[in-house]
């Protein structure tokens, strides 16, 4: 069993839609877990609206990007990380086409805009510039963010895919630096339509300030180990960036007022009475983004039906540049039989839900293991790995069959992070790449990256 199973789980549910998309429209897609509930009784039910983005034919139907490279160059840069991030880079600069726009931010304990925004016409003279980037001292990172956003903000526009990748290998320690700054920033950013992706080099960065920034900010995380994967994982991260199909996204649910909203699971959602807005930045070709909403159904009547919420998607289309609009809505019925309310439950909707319920529990063994209380944080992760097991069996013996590779990689992740969370010698690999996975799974990232550290011929006897 490889860590590598962490992020897989994380790329196919990423790209496992429950039904095709329809070609160029996105499809809205609004299930409950319990379309029949008990009678007479106030219950939770989870409600899932899920969100397809249509397929991209060709590189020439794609809109294009306004991105900013946000590179750190300090002191701990030197050497191989930083001939490895310019390598890169100059491959994210051939990927861009005359009508894209780039620039290069640097940053050490100073911001410098090595290239400010402009048209990719004159790549060679942009990749000459990167060339020459030389190691630095500390690290500001928050102002390097900002620098990067302050750059695609020239140009920002409705029609183009505007995004911040910053890569770092070092703490923050100049300027902001504690995880929920990061985060307010990422928020911000979010609210002008610009997402930021978050790439953490080596051992020495801190992940949850990463994850965290990326997490708001409608862009991806990933734990880079080794410098000489850092062009293969940019060239992923441009894969997405190239695929966009939509942004601009409103989504809204409309509760009825029999119905309390009680959170979002895995997600943010601003809640205010019976309505929920749900941010999305961005929805590339062919994924699915679905969200998972908790209630709290007030009793009903034997045999009586009830209007349960309303789920309007506003989104602009950047194949046709047009905003559009989708509405459905969803019922649920009463019924005395414990029978009838049991076959009827939507053992596919389950399973997704259930997937971010054990990734929530995931995260909680981290904060357990965190605290040194490693036994405690092996059981969490032990009383995942069963449910999952439990959940596979039956979604194979009913013909689900599209959750089942998630749900038995994500079985086999949490059985292996079970083995290796006592080891006290790897447990700072083990959580980024815990903290990796749990954002890629919550977010539906739709690229992974081993952590080869962490495969079963390097770990050796687990310590404490």
């Amino acid at each position: 069993m490889r860590m590598s199973l962490l992020m897989s789980l994380a790329a196919i549910m990423a790209v496992a839609p429950l039904h095709r998309a329809h070609a160029d429209q996105v499809k809205l897609d609004v299930r409950l877990v319990h379309p029949v509930m008990k009678a007479g009784e106030k219950q939770n039910n989870h409600l899932r609206i899920a969100l397809t983005g249509f397929e991209m034919k060709s590189d020439k139907e794609r809109p294009p990007v306004n991105v900013a490279l946000v590179l750190d160059h300090s002191g701990s840069m030197s050497g191989q990380k930083l001939a490895r991030a310019k390598e890169a880079a100059e491959a994210a600069i051939d990927r861009l086409s005359d009508n894209d726009i780039v620039s290069v931010v640097l940053y050490d304990s100073n911001v410098t805009v090595l290239v400010p925004a402009t048209k990719a016409t004159d790549r060679s003279s942009i990749k000459q510039k990167i060339r020459g980037i030389q190691a630095g001292s500390s690290t500001a990172l928050f102002a390097g963010v900002s620098k990067g956003a302050a750059e695609v903000r020239k140009f920002l526009a409705e029609e183009q895919v505007n995004r911040v990748i910053l890569l770092s290998d070092g703490l923050a320690n100049v300027g902001p630096k504690s995880p929920q700054e990061l985060e307010g920033l990422g928020r911000s950013l979010m609210k002008e339509s610009i997402s930021v992706s978050t790439l953490g080099l080596g051992s020495g960065y801190n992940e949850d300030l990463m994850v965290a920034l990326a997490s708001v900010g409608g862009g991806n995380h990933a734990f880079i180990e080794d410098a000489d994967s850092l062009v293969a994982v940019f060239n992923q991260e441009f894969d997405g960036l190239l695929s966009v199909v939509a942004n601009e996204f409103d989504i809204v649910v409309e509760l009825d007022q029999s119905v309390r909203p009680v959170r979002m699971i895995g997600s943010e959602g601003d809640i205010e009475g019976q309505t929920i807005r749900i941010p999305l930045a961005q929805l590339y070709a062919n994924q699915e983004r679905y969200f998972i909403v908790e209630t709290e159904v007030s009793p009903g009547e034997d045999g009586a039906t009830r209007d349960l919420a309303e789920v309007s998607v506003e989104y602009r289309n950047l194949q046709t540049e047009t905003k559009e609009k989708l509405t459905s809505s969803i019922q649920v019925r009463f019924n005395n039989e414990e029978k009838v309310v049991e076959e009827s439950t939507d053992l596919e909707v389950f399973a997704y839900c259930s997937l971010l319920l054990t990734t929530e529990r995931n995260r909680e063994a981290t904060a357990l293991r965190d605290a040194g209380q490693v036994d405690e944080a092996r059981q969490l992760l032990e009383q995942n790995t069963a449910l999952l097991k439990k959940l596979h069996f039956e979604c194979s013996e009913n013909g689900v069959e599209s959750v089942l590779p998630s749900l038995k990689l994500a079985e086999d992740s949490n059985a292996m992070q079970a083995e290796a969370i006592v080891d006290r010698f790897k447990w700072n690999e083990t959580r980024k790449s815990m903290r990796q996975l749990q954002n890629a799974v919550q977010s539906q990232q739709t690229y992974s990256v081993e952590v080869p550290s962490l495969a079963p011929s390097s770990s050796g006897s687990s310590k404490r």
